[in-house]
């Protein structure tokens, strides 16, 4: 009986915004915790809750990019499951008309185009943030009432790589579009994943098991693959019976999921129309004036990549997975830089050093002007690719100008024909053994004499004139 895995995912992003969703305090992320808290947040009574513009425009602008069904009026509702970690006890969020229903965003898995049903999209006041010790629990309200875009599919993913391209998707369109910065390491983006198992040929989902709040990318991949293993097991053993409707949450530190809590029938939350904010409509004028506003979003710009610039399809992928890394790329070609060079640069040299040293290229001291300048080193010949690779990490450690460094280190490549002609002669003469080798069928002394010759101008040589005169020298 072979077995297919169910699921469907709930993902929240905090959106990025001058102030919170409902109050004027600060929607900034801040490690000094309740330092941007509001009296709305802490709901005083008799205060009332302010509205947001801005984070229903770009709701709307979310919508749009995923095709959604947009509704004639903007309202919210009133969630009455009891929140301990929001003042007022409920969350203000969207329910009889999320801003988007009905939609799909086509993702690229493994090379082959996925079509992901988008069930409803809304907009919500995010909880604070709780931290729990043996005998006590701190609270942090910098988080209440953070906006929150909540993003829903169908149950139509099939594995953890599609899931995985899903959020990662998902999260490269929140920076394109600024309406979130979708950063991890801030928590600015949380899931809840809900697996199931289905008898192949079946048209009868299995049991749905809910893990919650499940907190960065990869930590969804495992939670999927270790419900998959978990329930598979159950099942083929024959205790279906086993898996049973219920809320886990996943362990980070044994890399299992764990029962939360029995969840045999769905929560009441007893939702009714918020009292206190009136509903807004939205007519057509303001939907086309937000749709004119969406950038190039990450799967254009990658058709933009291979069509007009002549980049391959696996090399696009890799550059627009990051917009800050596709910023970059584009800076390059904006200041004159070699296509294809640039490309190369980026992603071997430059994607490896900020990985390899955890920052941001925002962070990098090299600019693109400043790459463009040790790239343009190369393409004069005035240096090797080797010493451009050099001067590209001193100029990185030492933050010192490549034009300034290139001087001081006697960097320039050796370009004199009659130069490297004499040189190449000397050594030849002084290795008639290895010549005569070499005529007679050796030929991997060639590349011998050309380390001789890069040895003796420490690397300075051009190699492909190196190599030319040799080669003519050597069938004389």
């Amino acid at each position: 009986m072979a077995l297919i895995p169910v699921i469907g995912l709930e993902m929240h992003a905090e959106m990025k915004s001058t102030t919170k969703v409902f109050s004027p305090a600060e929607n900034t992320y801040n490690d000094i915790s309740n330092l941007h808290v509001n009296k709305i947040d802490m709901a005083f009574p008799g205060i009332l809750p302010l509205v947001n513009f801005e984070c229903m425009n770009k709701a709307i602008e979310m919508a749009l990019i995923l095709n959604c069904k947009i509704p004639e009026m903007f309202m919210f509702d009133r969630k009455n499951y009891y929140y301990p970690d929001l003042p007022k006890g409920y969350q203000i969020t969207q329910f009889t008309k999320p801003i988007g229903t009905n939609g799909y965003l086509n993702i690229d898995v493994n090379g082959e185009e996925k079509k992901v049903e988008i069930l409803d999209i809304h907009l919500e006041e995010d909880s604070a943030s709780l931290d729990h010790y043996s005998y006590y629990s701190l609270i942090d309200y910098n988080r209440a009432g953070v906006p929150l875009l909540e993003t829903v599919t169908a149950p139509c993913l099939h594995s953890a790589s599609e899931a995985v391209a899903f959020l990662d998707t998902m999260k490269n369109i929140f920076r394109y579009t600024g309406i979130s910065d979708a950063d991890i390491k801030c928590g600015q983006i949380r899931c809840d994943v809900n697996v199931s198992m289905m008898e192949e040929g079946s048209s009868e989902f299995g049991t749905k098991v809910e893990v919650k709040n499940v907190n960065n990318i990869q930590n969804v991949a495992n939670t999927i693959e270790y419900e998959i293993k978990r329930q598979t097991e159950l099942i083929e053993s024959g205790r279906k019976d086993e898996i049973v409707q219920e809320t886990r949450r996943y362990d980070e530190s044994t890399n299992t999921t764990i029962t939360m809590r029995s969840k045999a029938d769905a929560i009441d939350y007893k939702y009714f129309v918020e009292p206190n904010i009136p509903p807004y409509k939205i007519n057509e004028e303001l939907i086309e004036t937000i749709r004119k506003q969406i950038p190039v979003l990450p799967n254009q710009k990658k058709l933009n990549y291979i069509n007009k610039l002549g980049i391959n399809s696996i090399d696009a992928n890799i550059l627009v997975k990051d917009k800050d890394i596709s910023d970059y790329f584009d800076e390059l070609i904006r200041l004159g830089s070699d296509i294809k060079m640039s490309s190369n640069w980026v992603i071997n040299q430059i994607m490896d050093y900020i990985n390899s040293n955890d920052v941001s290229i925002k962070e990098l001291y090299l600019t693109p002007d400043k790459l463009k300048f040790i790239m343009d080193q190369v393409l004069l010949d005035k240096i090797s690719n080797k010493q451009a690779k050099e001067l590209f990490l001193m100029s990185l450690e030492l933050k010192r100008e490549p034009s300034e460094l290139i001087g001081e280190l006697g960097m320039e490549q050796l370009n004199d024909m009659d130069e490297i002609k004499s040189l190449i002669i000397n050594i030849l003469d002084n290795n008639p053994k290895q010549v005569e080798e070499y005529k007679n069928g050796k030929t991997n002394m060639f590349q011998y004499f050309v380390g001789q010759v890069m040895k003796q101008t420490s690397g300075k040589a051009n190699p492909v004139l190196v190599r030319e005169i040799l080669t003519a020298l050597l069938s004389e």
